[in-house]
């Protein structure tokens, strides 16, 4: 595609995306789907813009005034995925003296709004539980994730799939902490990979494989994915008990449900069973009150702990959002902890990075609830042989008590967990 033209197009979807009217990967994929002669580098150059802009909004919309022509295309031009000279060659003079310009910028000479690029009511509460490294987590915000594969173990090697993927050309490296773990450095395409197609991995962040870990289930038990989503780690749980006892795979979203029986069906799982329900106290969930011996309850939650993946959402979140949800997390996992048998064991998790969402949640339940035990994070990742295990988790008179997953400090997304056994 023409430069001129590339340019026009990144400017389009940008102004689409900042409507913020649906998510900005809903929005890239309908733009992608009405537009089906962009190719593979066209779509990932038009991709990459839009998140850029997401990423350094505050600072794009300060820049952006001193220049000309629409704000969306200033925008696009400032935060445009691909070579510089290619840029410039769709840019007027006016337009290159301008970017020259604001490239010559020093990080040192802006205010912090325009480095931290966050939200106003966002910025004191991480300041708050991150001292000195809320700046260290901003950067990493403000860049792009890894890509991280989970290897299904039940059907695979570690270091098989790592070998099919180096022939492919594609270098892949253990992740440090879980066992079942690829990393991956670029976004290669990998869902026509004769190894993704056998359903040897699936694409799962390390945080998310390790909170299938905390759960631990066994074979032949009856365990609960209680927000289920789009499956990721209910494949990972399933692969854990070697298709054997039975695994509910719950959600309020029956489209959720229906995109993950694909995933499903190259897993090799024959244990796994999804079930939309209507809200957390549903009969589904009533009948099995009492039965089940473990209970995952990755909450929905404000998302805040996914940045590198999901900019938008700091602009798509409030207070209030933050609050509604904590309200509704209360209440879902109080749910789904009348479904455990005495000795079962309830992790509760999110991807947020705060503590309304996640700590205060955990301590409100344990003082509601005290039949249920807390347990020590720490302590059950060590048993696993999770290497370096207390370095990621914290609180508990241990500092061991919660997994507590950081960007800045375990590359993978921000996660929360907190586990109980049903005394």
């Amino acid at each position: 595609m023409h430069p001129k033209a590339l340019l026009d197009a990144c400017a389009e979807l940008v102004r689409l995306t900042l409507r913020f009217e649906h998510p900005a990967d809903a929005t890239v994929s309908r733009f992608f789907r009405d537009h089906k002669g962009l190719g593979p580098r066209e779509r990932a150059t038009m991709a990459e813009t839009v998140y850029t802009v997401l990423r350094k909004k505050l600072l794009f919309d300060h820049l952006a005034p001193s220049g000309s022509g629409p704000k969306e295309r200033r925008l696009a031009i400032l935060g445009f995925y691909g070579p510089g000279d290619f840029l410039r060659s769709a840019l007027t003079d006016q337009e290159k003296n301008w970017l020259d310009a604001c490239e010559k910028v020093k990080p040192d000479d802006l205010m912090e709004r325009h480095r931290h690029n966050l939200p106003e009511w966002l910025v004191q509460p991480l300041k708050d539980q991150l001292g000195t490294d809320f700046w260290p987590l901003m950067e990493q915000m403000n860049q792009g994730a890894g890509l991280d594969l989970r290897v299904n173990d039940f059907k695979a090697k570690r270091a098989d799939v790592q070998k099919a993927l180096a022939t492919s050309g594609i270098k892949a490296l253990p992740t440090p902490y879980s066992p079942w773990g690829l990393r991956i450095a670029g976004k290669p395409a990998l869902n026509k990979h004769e190894a993704f197609l056998r359903g040897d991995f699936e694409v799962q962040d390390e945080g998310s494989q390790l909170l299938a870990m905390l759960l631990d289930a066994k074979r032949g038990e009856m365990v609960v994915d209680f927000c289920a989503g789009a499956g990721g780690k209910t494949l990972a749980i399933g692969a854990c008990m070697r298709s054997t006892g039975r695994l509910y795979a719950f959600d309020t979203s029956a489209h959720r449900l229906d995109s993950f029986k694909p995933r499903m069906a190259r897993s090799g799982l024959s244990n796994v069973h999804p079930a939309a329900i209507a809200h957390e106290r549903d009969d589904r969930v009533k009948r099995l009150s009492g039965k089940i011996d473990r209970v995952l309850v990755d909450a929905p939650c404000s998302g805040l702990g996914t940045l590198r993946r999901n900019p938008d959402l700091k602009w798509r979140q409030s207070p209030e959002s933050v609050q509604e949800m904590a309200v509704l997390q209360a209440a879902i996992l109080q749910s789904a902890s009348r479904l455990l048998k005495v000795g079962g064991r309830l992790v509760y998790a999110t991807c947020s990075l705060l503590p309304q969402e996640n700590e205060a949640i955990a301590q409100a339940f344990s003082a509601a609830n005290p039949g249920f035990e807390p347990m020590d994070a720490a302590s059950i990742l060590n048993g696993l042989k999770v290497l370096d295990a207390a370095s990621l988790c914290a609180g508990g008179p241990d500092g061991g008590q919660y997994l507590r997953l950081w960007p800045q400090k375990h590359a993978t997304d921000g996660f929360f967990a907190a586990v109980w056994e049903k005394k």
